[in-house]
């Protein structure tokens, strides 16, 4: 599974790690996937969603409606 939020589009960042001698080696941070499935009424159907930690929070605070129709609207398949 890849590490993308349907809802907030985020993906991997790069950076370094730096140990105490400040050796700098590439590492990945990876956004906290979670897959999710919610019941959207006006599809009437079950929709499963990989979205982060950040995401489910959106999704608590607009609701699950809204961010249907924003999907839909960018085009995204659900």
């Amino acid at each position: 599974m890849a590490a993308y939020c349907q809802v907030t589009q985020t993906g991997p960042q790069f950076g370094h790690k730096v140990s105490h001698a400040q050796n700098k080696t590439k590492r990945r941070f990876d956004p906290n996937i979670q897959k999710k499935t919610y019941f959207v009424a006006s599809l009437g159907r079950k929709v499963t969603l990989n979205v982060s930690a950040r995401g489910i929070k959106v999704i608590d605070t607009r609701g699950i409606e809204s961010v249907i129709a924003e999907l839909q609207a960018r085009g995204e398949k659900i």
